[in-house]
């Protein structure tokens, strides 16, 4: 594919910038290059549990000075959709972490069950049998369910640990509804960082290193794609449909827009 129309970088980054602790290739030179390039970036996770302030921290600390309005969780576009559904804020039922919680509060909600008008839920590490009774009898009584992301596991030092998708699949089997996902693989999360950079979706490149989450979102979001094979995806033979461009890294994509 051509490049001349991209103005911006929509970046997954766990496997495109970092593997736990230690960066992909120099991030400083990386990033620098997109300034050079006049690219704009966004970073793009799945993560409910941490704050955009929190990566913008990580970031910092491996060189690279963003601002957390740069950094789109699916808390942060969980919270934009309920702001848009509820304008005038009110009360939601959350299971959730820091991220969820103050990203709901930041777009003007309270956080409790006796009066919310919705339910949303993420990854909890401290879930109970309670928290999950209560979700399920707002949603019976028909309150609209939420949720972050459908993630089934995510990676820890002892192995696959249980994702926001398990916690969501517990509420959706007491309640019977199934939860309107915000995250990737669903559009929103990059409709939303497009509509922040007065783009058009032709001109953002979607750059993961996850097929099923990072590259299928782009794509339903209308957006070019570019696989890096530094992460979870290791080999692009027999995807599709295809991502636009594969990749080695970040650092060899961005040398070719």
């Amino acid at each position: 594919m051509t490049f001349q129309h991209i103005r911006a970088l929509l970046l997954d980054m766990d496997g495109v910038l970092w593997r736990g602790a230690e960066p992909i290739g120099s991030l400083v030179n990386i990033f620098q290059r997109c300034q050079e390039k006049r690219l704009q970036v966004r970073f793009i996770t799945n993560n409910s549990t941490r704050t955009p302030q929190d990566f913008a921290a990580k970031l910092g600390r491996l060189g690279v000075i963003v601002s957390p309005d740069q950094v789109l969780t699916s808390s942060v576009a969980s919270a934009a959709r309920l702001r848009a559904d509820f304008p005038h804020g009110r009360q939601v039922y959350a299971i959730g972490e820091a991220g969820l919680q103050q990203a709901l509060t930041a777009a003007g909600f309270s956080l409790g069950a006796q009066n919310a008008v919705a339910v949303v839920a993420g990854l909890d590490t401290h879930l109970t049998y309670e928290k999950i009774a209560q979700a399920a009898r707002l949603i019976l009584a028909g309150r609209p369910f939420y949720g972050t992301n459908p993630d089934p596991t995510l990676p820890t030092p002892d192995g696959p640990a249980p994702g926001a998708g398990a916690v969501l699949a517990a509420i959706a089997t007491a309640s019977g509804q199934a939860p309107q996902i915000i995250g990737k693989p669903q559009p929103e999360l990059f409709q939303q960082a497009i509509q922040q950079l007065q783009l058009e979706a032709h001109q953002c490149l979607v750059v993961g290193d996850r097929y099923e989450t990072d590259i299928r979102g782009g794509q339903a979001a209308g957006c070019p794609t570019a696989l890096v094979l530094s992460g979870a995806t290791r080999s692009a033979t027999g995807l599709l449909p295809a991502p636009d461009v594969v990749a080695p890294d970040l650092a060899s994509l961005v040398e070719q827009l």
